[in-house]
């Protein structure tokens, strides 16, 4: 008998009515034959809730105390879950993570998973249970549950998918596949019925939202084909999949948007080595990611360098980088957050030219300005002003002819 994991998001268990509708969803795929297993997340806005209630009590809450208290909102899913199947005639038994044999690292509130032992959920699936986990969730080597970071419901069912050898993994949520762009910026955005692992990951971080970077990752690695679509919805959504060669005749697949960026720009800071180092170095500490990066040419042995973050690391950033700017003796640390950035995305980029020039061209014509470039193999970012990433994307959209089949 085949087996699937089926993911559903917060958005998909956030009332009765919308579990009850889930569970007909599981339950209508085990009448095509499978074996059942299902990955949820905390129902709607709890994580959220539950992340200002510990900041109305502390401004540092404990991150060990943190993954207690956010793996609740998980369990409150898996249990109200299996209770709705159970109501509905089938015999199902919901598992937290360590449960489930999920086990993490010792990163509180961000941790990776290190192994997955399904002896229990193999042990409820020959039992002819639908067998319900809490995503997000794992056992640290301190015996201490253990939190993915956001996305991390994703990361679970991905994973869950490659340790039981899955036939099919779904992911389920409010939205019926990957698109071209935001449909809530392009109205005439395209569903994409198949996109590569490195498109995926590309768009991801540039940006869209649909999916986290980890859990696509870890599909790749693992070649895990899954597919994108909506709880509310029989529409056959997205294939995530390796990459074949017929992808290469789609020169863009699509174009992704970030408003949550920022800009900080060290100005005349000495030309010699070692100088990056201790501007990154002093970020790495912070625990900052940077995006992208631009150092000018030397004039009198002075360079600028300037580089993104998320806008939410701003202050953070500008913090750490204050007394490296003294040491340095720089003249001056700049910050812009009205920045965002927009990316072209394909595979097709590899063996088509002419790519860069259209986008740049599109993006003079609409008398946007770029401030910022970066490339990959695939992929071409520019960071703007926030202002005019909507109209950015609406142009690159229309350039390339997204709207298209």
């Amino acid at each position: 008998m085949s087996l699937v994991v089926m993911k559903f998001g917060g958005s998909s268990v956030a009332n009765a009515e919308k579990v009850k509708h889930v569970a007909g969803r599981i339950i209508a795929k085990k009448k095509e034959g499978y074996k059942v297993v299902v990955v949820v997340s905390a129902p709607g806005d709890m994580t959220d809730d539950l992340i200002e209630m510990a900041a109305g009590v502390t401004k540092n809450p404990p991150p060990r105390e943190m993954d207690v208290l956010l793996a609740t909102g998980e369990q409150a899913s898996i249990a109200i879950l299996a209770m709705a199947l159970q109501a509905k005639g089938q015999a199902a038994i919901s598992l937290t993570g360590p449960q489930a044999g999920i086990y993490a690292d010792v990163d509180h509130t961000r941790a990776r998973i290190t192994e997955i032992l399904p002896k229990k959920i193999l042990a409820e699936l020959a039992k002819r249970r639908i067998v319900v986990v809490a995503g997000f969730q794992g056992l640290n080597p301190n015996l201490d549950i253990a939190t993915l970071g956001r996305g991390g419901s994703d990361l679970t069912a991905i994973a869950l998918a490659a340790a039981l050898k899955a036939d099919l993994c779904e992911i389920y949520t409010d939205v019926e596949g990957i698109y071209t762009t935001d449909p809530r910026v392009v109205t005439d955005a395209r569903k994409l019925d198949e996109i590569s692992y490195d498109e995926m990951l590309e768009l991801a971080g540039a940006g869209a939202q649909v999916m986290q970077g980890r859990s696509v990752e870890v599909a790749k690695k693992y070649d895990v084909v899954f597919v994108v679509r909506s709880t509310f919805s029989t529409a056959p959504g997205t294939r995530v999949h390796r990459e074949v060669r017929h992808m290469e005749n789609v020169v863009v697949s699509g174009i992704a948007l970030d408003r949550k960026q920022a800009k900080i720009s060290i100005v005349d800071i000495p030309d010699r080595p070692g100088v990056a180092a201790k501007v990154f170095g002093a970020l790495g500490k912070a625990g900052i990611n940077v995006d992208m990066i631009i150092q000018s040419e030397a004039i009198d042995r002075k360079n600028d360098i300037s580089f993104t973050v998320s806008d939410g690391d701003l202050k953070k950033a500008m913090k750490a980088l204050r007394p490296v700017k003294v040491a340095l003796e720089a003249k001056d640390l700049v910050a812009n957050s009205n920045v965002g950035k927009v990316a072209v995305v394909g595979v097709g980029m590899r063996s088509h030219s002419g790519v860069a020039s259209k986008m740049f061209q599109s993006l003079a014509d609409a008398k946007i300005n770029i401030q910022m470039i970066s490339t990959s193999e695939i992929k071409i970012s520019c960071v703007i002003s926030r202002d005019h990433i909507d109209d950015a994307v609406k142009v690159l959209h229309k350039a390339f002819e997204l709207d298209k089949k």
